[in-house]
């Protein structure tokens, strides 16, 4: 393929057992119940590290949590407090919005005259690119032309009037900005039956019974939520039948995960293996849902050892489970394992959003420590800096940490509706208006499908490492701006040596490209980089029979100039499949040498199979 070349591997020799690289008979003699030894954290900042006394601060907070969905309302106020008073002492601010107002009411009022009897008479403005609320003919029709240009152009004057204040920190700016426009949202004519034209057509259609029917859907809907239980059509995609069913065994547990060792179905496979590290914000057979859409059953068939980790799904007793024991009982063991069953030959890793910010911490600490094992790292839509990190950022600053911190005290873990909740209202449009239009006033169901009901399949994150996930990398960005320790020790991403193939999503809310694309800047290594349409998840999810897919890639080698996301983009180019294809070529110009397939497990040292695949820490609730 254009722009890439044929990439010599890191030496393959497996290093001595060292403190830092313990055997795998050692990781696996810890019980699932076992607890995890723990060292004084010299990473934790005096803030985590204290004890503070028990008081009335903590129950205050989570009773304020209860309340505000786990939103900080000082964090809120301080933005909006931060706003106003710039805006306040910004008398020619002021005047702008004062003219803009002007203006824009002069347009619509002249708009208001001509709608009223020609509906093809142009707007005074238009939806932003991806707003699709008024895209039916039917809103040119008066009064709803009306409406929906009234509501654009406040919407307009709005977003003029909370960006570009003097002064306003930006991370203050950004939250104001966010939530004026998610109040906005709330109220747009297109989600009220009255004023929604397409709704009020519909209702004359059916007389009334899409209404019915959306009270019923909302009714559904409502007790399912009440019993914790799956979205309607969920229990269509069982774990390990309908999804998470590609061929395999458990051949290691302890305390955090399952590794999971896949069949062959080549008669030869490539002599080095994959292992693949998702996040443990997510259940892992998102990598392996429906055989057609699975990444797993793609690699299996194209002749490679897969190995992949299944997170166990923390509670209340797991509060203490740090940063560091997901790297060592997590990445670290399954690397020692997967070792142990192929040895002598080196692994490519695989990680997944914030397992590719882990594998990223295990490469940078094999690499100061001389462990040579990793072959390849290929990292699906992970920042590893977190200096501007999109809107996820919205919710993450010292006040709003502090505030989940004594909200995760109460259970010891951060529940995953609290999650789910932000990740929607960062798409609200996409997410919770639109989906509320279609199934509760059109009365109408969406189909349900292996990804949607994988993303209903939630997990949760244990009080202590979540907070020094967020102080961190979030917070503080130790991993990017080498501040970061492992084992009492610094370690830099620029002793990164191994080749790297790193994802990224045109529409990722979660992991902007943007931010994805500074691993170019903070590694020595040759970053071959490819930017696909999709979202976080959908673009990751992208078979080579998927209609529509395409993708920009091209190769940084460690020695060339640097290239900026935006030169970049104009440059790479441009081909219409999924990107799945140009991985696995990629991973084949590394992966020549053939060998027989591995034994499932090494039963002489210890690793004998356990359980079918997919186990029993991804059934866990």
């Amino acid at each position: 393929m254009a722009g890439e070349n044929v990439i010599k591997g890191l030496p393959r020799p497996r290093p001595p057992t060292t403190a830092s690289n313990p055997p795998v008979l050692a990781e696996r003699a810890v019980a699932s119940t076992a607890p995890i030894l723990q060292t004084p954290d010299p990473t934790g900042s005096e803030h985590e590290q204290q004890i503070r006394p028990a008081g009335f601060d903590q129950p205050f907070h989570q009773a304020i949590a209860r309340m505000s969905g786990g939103l900080s309302p000082l964090a809120l106020s301080q933005a909006y407090a931060d706003w106003m008073q710039h805006l306040l002492l910004s008398p020619d601010k002021q005047l702008e919005l004062l003219q803009k107002s002007g203006e824009m009411w002069q347009g619509f009022l002249s708009y208001w005259g001509r709608a009223c009897t020609d509906q093809d008479y142009p707007a005074c403005t238009e939806p932003q690119s991806k707003d699709n609320r008024f895209g039916d003919p039917a809103w040119r029709r008066w009064p709803f032309n009306l409406l929906h240009q009234g509501f654009l152009l406040t919407q307009e004057w709005w977003q003029n009037a909370s960006t570009g204040v003097p002064g306003v920190s930006r991370h203050h700016e950004e939250v104001v900005s966010f939530v004026t426009r998610q109040f906005l949202d709330s109220v747009s004519p297109s989600n009220f039956p009255l004023t929604n034209p397409v709704v009020l057509d519909e209702t004359a259609r059916q007389a009334g019974a899409n209404l019915l029917k959306g009270r019923q859907n909302l009714l559904e809907d409502w007790r399912r939520l009440a019993d914790q239980q799956k979205p309607l059509g969920a229990e269509a995609f069982r774990v390990g039948h309908e999804v998470a069913a590609t061929p395999g065994k458990v051949i290691f547990r302890n305390r955090l995960i399952e590794l999971i060792q896949y069949a062959p179905t080549t008669t030869e496979v490539h002599a080095d293996p994959i292992l693949i590290v998702p996040a443990w914000i997510m259940k892992y057979y998102i990598l392996d849902l429906s055989p057609g859409n699975s990444l797993v059953r793609y690699l299996v068939g194209h002749g490679y050892t897969v190995f992949m980790i299944s997170w166990k799904n923390p509670t209340e007793e797991d509060r203490d489970l740090s940063l560091d024991d997901y790297r060592r009982l997590g990445v670290m063991a399954a690397v020692d394992a997967v070792s142990t069953i192929v040895p002598e030959r080196a692994v490519h890793a695989v990680g997944y959003c914030l397992g590719g910010t882990l594998l990223a911490i295990v490469a940078a600490t094999m690499a100061r420590d001389r462990d040579k094992r990793l072959k390849s790292i290929t990292l699906f839509a992970a920042q590893t800096d977190f200096s501007e990190a999109g809107e996820l950022s919205l919710f993450i600053d010292a006040d709003q940490v502090g505030f989940l911190e004594d909200m995760m005290k109460a259970r010891g873990y951060l529940d995953a509706r609290q999650m789910a909740g932000a990740f929607q209202l960062l798409r609200s449009n996409d997410l919770i208006w639109s989906t509320m239009i279609r199934d509760y006033l059109m009365g109408q169901r969406g189909p349900m499908i292996d990804l949607l009901a994988w993303n209903a399949d939630t997990t949760r994150m244990p009080a202590r490492m979540h907070s020094e996930y967020l102080r961190r990398l979030f917070l503080d960005n130790d991993l990017a701006e080498g501040r970061y320790l492992a084992e009492g020790k610094p370690i830099s991403l620029r002793d990164i040596r191994a080749p790297l193939f790193a994802v990224s999503t045109i529409r990722d809310h979660v992991a902007p490209w943007r931010s994805v694309y500074k691993i170019q800047m903070l590694t020595d290594a040759d970053v071959t980089f490819v930017l696909t349409n999709g979202g976080h998840n959908a673009g990751i999810v992208n078979p080579p029979d998927q209609p529509h897919s395409r993708h920009q890639i091209a190769t940084h080698k460690d020695d060339e100039a640097y290239v900026d996301p935006d030169s970049w983009q104009a440059a790479a180019p441009v081909h219409e499949r999924s990107w799945w294809s140009c991985w696995l070529a990629w991973l084949d110009r590394q992966s020549i040498e053939k060998a027989p397939p591995p034994a499932m497990g090494a039963v002489d040292k210890g690793l004998t199979p356990i359980a079918d695949a997919p186990g029993t820490y991804v059934l866990q609730p």
